[in-house]
């Protein structure tokens, strides 16, 4: 192939066969996208209004001159097809849509306009924010601009699609199926986390082949987490505004492509080779034992309402791929607060949505999924529903429906606050669990009743419609808001380097900045703002349900205040690895909280905990306390100004099995929590003369305690904002010289029992 002009006005005499050097066959119409074999390459895209299609080719060497110009002559079920033999690899290509230009009813075809195929499993080059990028002339003053058509060609300015070959050597890999209940969440950065490593070569820093550098991955596995949950890795858009301010979209929450990996993560180059660099990092990941869930935004896409550019779908089908206001079409119905919302209702749009979620585990091996304002995508023609057609098309798909699958579950639309309004198969970014915990810990006038639900796995919001603690996803921090270092160090946001005058980003946040706003020199608030960190770690570590620690928090990763940092690629976003003593103390209490659920299956039991006896001698599987070490009464658990809680957790009594139907026992513990900011003496339970109390944990100190004893029966000082574990330990003067116990631990809780009841 080596002539470059347009074939399209010679089909029009002549629809398929030679056309000086290329060929042009019918094709098929799936799969849709750029399918590769060593015949050639058919190409397909849906678009149910078009008129006409024109596929565009570029070659490798010069990506922004158009070659060829081919004229689809082929419709089956509103599917445009061709098939071109003996293409190879490494082609560029993207669509020209003919059609009405009535924007009033939502036609928005624009033949100037070049459009990236949905499909397109690579992607090339980077949007350059030239005016012909809009389908509308931008720099008009008319507020109705965008009702005209802009005639100029946004060809040399768009990124294009890329013809690759995804056939690939996995080498055995599978999926790791992690047990849910046992999975360690860490939500993190490609770029952030790689960027500043010092042993990761320079050349690798910030991409996939960084992040599957041995130095990263012994990294995660020391830390203990299962489980990395990707921040967005589809390809998305660098936003006009933020290229004019000299900012770069970080987080990534712009998608432009489903199917295409982010080719500015990639090392290897962006000609596809991107593809490649993703598997190997995804298999390096499995050998490791660490699963990959991808945090995926199919909610909205990169070209924005009525006044944004036009880059695929809004071209190839603006009515079908997106929800527009019923009654004035010109404009998006915005559940995203991004200008628009895909449109989930309409059956191709979610063909591609589910050709997508396949892809990913197919194809690219990924565990699962987190679904950004998940609501969104739930929505029938309105409100939210479980029987929406994506959940209902989720749940019969033999593949999508075996992965993990977890909901961000809201949006901003009316009724979007959805957490616990996700059916079975789903978990869930618990943002109840999140506002407790903070307000607890902050000293709010809220009591404890509502915090042990959060402790308990949250069976207030999923057992009653069948779902185990498993579907919440525990999150004190997030990529979006402060860091859990900032949560103790402001009061308010600090999103001055965003360029938006402190006015983006969450105002209510329930952090407390110890007495002092920032950074300090006094000793007091800086070990107070250590303990407060401390505490919410083990308040996550040990609650029931699936942790998920944001990156950073394991060693008190600072934004400087800046609670949304979005557009900030750069070091208030990026993990450093130049750590102070208290960092490195703080990251190792980190790794020994993660350890001791692991090790402990009654912090991450299967089932909520009942209180029911197993047997017919045996206690309850939970049991709460107040200070004197009696059990909570109702007016404990009405009271708003009760800070101080304790739990007993029966390893004895649990209701678990393991995958062969064996009863599992664990050891019982004793968890404190004192949201008081003074100290306070609570009875610890169980028979003096018998009972040992093992510490565990104390927050209070940064040092993990060592063989510290405590007698039941007597009164322990709480640490002021402080939390404890214990586990109860036999005296050997319990034992018969054969070595038998003379009080069972279960019959010795059974008298503390009794004791507390008394």
């Amino acid at each position: 192939m080596t002539q470059d002009h347009p074939i399209a006005q010679l089909q029009e005499k002549k629809s398929y066969g030679k056309f000086k050097d290329i060929e042009v066959w019918p094709g098929r119409p799936y799969p849709l996208g750029a399918t590769w074999s060593p015949a050639g390459v058919n190409f397909a895209i849906f678009s149910e209004h078009a008129t006409q299609i024109d596929l565009c080719l570029y070659r490798r060497e010069s990506p922004n001159v158009e070659a060829y110009r081919i004229q689809l002559m082929e419709q089956t079920d509103q599917v445009w097809h061709c098939f071109i033999p003996h293409l190879e690899t490494g082609w560029r290509y993207g669509y020209r849509a003919h059609g009405e230009w009535n924007p009033q009813v939502g036609n928005l075809f624009n033949p100037n306009k070049l459009l990236i195929d949905p499909y397109t499993k690579a992607i090339d080059g980077t949007i350059e924010w030239n005016p012909a990028v809009f389908p509308y002339p931008i720099h008009d003053s008319d507020p109705k601009r965008y009702l005209q058509m802009d005639t100029s060609d946004s060809g040399p300015f768009l990124t294009k699609g890329v013809v690759i070959d995804t056939t690939y050597d996995w080498e055995g890999d599978t999926l790791l199926e992690t047990p849910m209940h046992a999975t360690v969440i860490y939500e993190m950065h490609v770029k952030g986390l790689t960027q500043q490593h010092p042993d990761v070569p320079e050349e690798l820093r910030g991409t996939y082949a960084g992040l599957a550098h041995p130095v990263i991955i012994d990294y995660l596995k020391d830390l203990g987490v299962t489980a990395v949950e990707l921040m967005p890795v589809h390809h998305f858009v660098q936003d006009s505004h933020l290229v004019e301010k000299g900012l770069r979209n970080y987080w990534g929450y712009n998608s432009q492509s489903f199917l295409a990996p982010h080719a500015d993560y990639a090392a290897a180059g962006k000609a596809g080779e991107q593809v490649n660099e993703f598997k190997d990092m995804v298999k390096a990941l499995h050998k490791a034992g660490l699963e990959v869930i991808l945090d995926v935004v199919y909610n909205h896409t990169a070209e924005g309402n009525h006044f944004g550019p036009m880059i695929g779908m809004k071209g190839l089908d603006n009515q079908a791929y997106y929800r527009l206001v019923e009654d004035n079409k010109e404009f998006y119905m915005d559940y995203t607060g991004t200008g628009n919302t895909v449109n989930m209702v309409h059956i191709r749009p979610l063909q591609l949505v589910m050709d997508s979620l396949r892809y990913w585990v197919t194809e690219m091996h990924v565990d699962g999924f987190r679904f950004d304002l998940a609501s969104a995508l739930a929505r029938g023609l309105y409100e939210v529903g479980k029987l929406s057609t994506f959940l209902d098309t989720i749940h019969q798909d033999p593949i999508i429906s075996q992965v993990k699958l977890i909901a961000e579950p809201w949006d901003v639309g009316p009724g979007g606050y959805q957490v616990g309004g996700f059916p079975v198969l789903w978990s869930e970014w618990n943002g109840k669990y999140r506002d407790s915990v903070r307000e607890f810990w902050k000293g709010d006038a809220k009591g404890v009743a509502d915090l042990a639900y959060r402790l308990t796995g949250s069976s207030d919001l999923y057992e009653l419609s069948g779902r185990r603690p498993m579907a919440s996803i525990n999150f004190v921090t997030a990529h979006d808001g402060f860091t859990l270092k900032d949560l103790y160090s402001y009061n308010e946001k600090h999103n001055e380097a965003n360029g938006e005058e402190n006015r983006d980003g969450e105002s209510h946040n329930h952090s407390w900045n110890c007495g002092v706003e920032g950074p300090t020199d006094n000793p007091e608030i800086q070990q107070l703002r250590l303990r407060m960190q401390r505490n919410q770690l083990a308040t996550l570590f040990l609650s029931q349900g699936v942790p998920m620690l944001s990156m950073g928090d394991e060693y008190g990763r600072t934004q400087n205040g800046n609670n949304n940092a979005y557009c900030q690629d750069n070091e208030i976003s990026w993990f450093n690895w130049d750590w102070t003593d208290e960092q490195k103390a703080m990251h190792n209490f980190t790794r020994t909280l993660i350890e001791l659920r692991r090790d402990n299956f009654v912090f991450h039991r299967r089932r909520f905990f009942n209180g029911r006896k197993v047997e017919e001698k045996s206690l309850g599987d939970i049991l709460w306390l107040n200070p004197t070490g009696h059990e909570m009464t109702d007016e404990n658990w009405s009271d708003t100004n009760q800070r101080s809680l304790g739990m007993i957790l029966n390893g004895e009594g649990m209701d678990e099995y393991d995958e062969r139907g064996r009863r599992i026992k664990d050891d019982i513990f004793l968890m404190i929590l004192n949201g008081y900011w003074e100290g306070v003496e609570f009875t610890l339970p169980g028979v003096k003369e018998f009972t040992r109390w093992e510490l565990l944990l104390d927050t209070h100190s940064s040092e993990v305690p060592v063989e510290q004893l405590y007698l039941a029966d007597e009164k322990f000082l709480l640490g002021s904002r402080s939390m404890y574990l214990f586990r109860l330990k036999l005296r050997s003067a319990n034992r018969t010289a054969e070595g038998k116990r003379k009080v069972t631990i279960v019959d010795q809780v059974r008298k503390l029992l009794q004791m507390i009841q008394e």
